[in-house]
């Protein structure tokens, strides 16, 4: 057991170490201003142009505490984070079209099942494959504002390396603290006031990497099938609501826009700040109360997730009155 714990406090060193050295060199040397800025658009939450090569430094902190620690035992999710990262660096560049860029997640989240994990082929591997693509982009959807996308992987992560590790798996513990250690050296540059953006390159290999360790740890039976989706449910509820809410209404879903929760309590009057550690507290007692219910009967588990939804539910719907409040006061001009 000591011998797991000083592993998994290698792996975080290191990851970190790494993350916070690379943001370093991307922000002195002015490489950062050069690889990708992010200008001000529709979706847009900040007012100035803004490096977002955060993500860079991100992926690099897990592949290098990954790498150092096992190339063999870790060379799938190694390979998949690094494709996923080139990729959306493109992305980040380029504006890849959205169909080729859907039917790079969709191999991501297959090779992943197939070769990642004791997956059984059955009828759930479509679902599987879905919900996977879905959490690489819903976590991209919901890196809209500072600190943000870096809270949530912060907590998120490090819920799951303490539950992957209670279960006796130091594996999978091991890549959910690296993922929670890089992403917490990347914090240090984009809590509010943000001096660097995460970008596509960092928060799409996040979101695999929140559905991969998710659905190993319940394939592998860690944790139940529900805890990954309440331990990141601050971005999942959040997302899918929206996204359900702009399909229903007509809206053209898959363009740029601020409708996402997180982003009209912004435009209500929050600041950066301030909506980001509300954030946090919501997303650490949403992981902490994941991680209490896992040692309780089945029964207590679904009322858990029951009594979650309702304060979701209710929080949603405090935001949506004062956003109709809010636009009736504004009226047309």
């Amino acid at each position: 057991m000591s011998e797991n714990v000083t592993t998994l406090l290698g792996s975080a060193t290191i990851a970190f170490a790494t993350s916070f050295a690379t943001m370093v060199l991307l922000l002195r040397t002015g490489l950062a201003g050069r690889l990708a800025i992010d200008v001000p658009n529709d979706r847009s939450l900040h007012a100035s142009p803004v490096p977002r090569v955060g993500g860079i430094a991100v992926v690099a902190g897990i592949l290098v505490a990954l790498l150092l620690l096992d190339l063999t035992l870790y060379a799938v999710p190694v390979a998949i984070v690094a494709m996923l990262a080139v990729v959306s660096f493109v992305d980040d560049r380029h504006s890849l079209p959205i169909a080729g860029r859907l039917v790079v997640h969709v191999i991501a989240a297959l090779s992943w099942l197939l070769y990642g994990t004791d997956y059984v082929l059955n009828w759930t591997l479509v679902p599987v494959v879905l919900v996977i693509a879905w959490t690489i982009n819903l976590y991209n959807f919901m890196d809209g504002t500072d600190g943000l996308a870096g809270g949530m992987a912060v907590s998120g992560f490090g819920i799951f390396a303490f539950a992957a590790w209670q279960a006796g798996d130091p594996n999978l513990a091991l890549m959910a603290v690296a993922a929670s250690a890089a992403s917490a050296a990347f914090l240090i540059f984009n809590f509010p006031p943000a001096r660097c953006f995460m970008g596509d390159a960092g928060s799409v290999p996040l979101g695999f990497l929140a559905a991969a360790i998710g659905s190993k740890g319940w394939i592998d039976g860690a944790w139940p099938v529900w805890f990954p989706f309440m331990v990141f449910s601050p971005f999942i509820v959040d997302a899918t609501i929206t996204l359900f809410r702009r399909v229903f209404s007509g809206a053209r879903f898959w363009k740029p826009h601020r409708d996402h929760y997180y982003q009209r309590v912004v435009q209500m009057g929050w600041t950066h700040r301030r909506l980001a550690l509300a954030e946090y507290m919501l997303m650490l007692c949403v992981g902490v109360s994941a991680l209490v219910t896992l040692n309780l009967g089945p029964g207590l588990q679904i009322l858990s997730v029951i009594v979650w939804l309702m304060i979701y539910i209710r929080l949603m719907v405090q935001i949506d009155r004062r956003w109709r409040l809010r636009t009736v006061a504004d009226g047309p001009r």
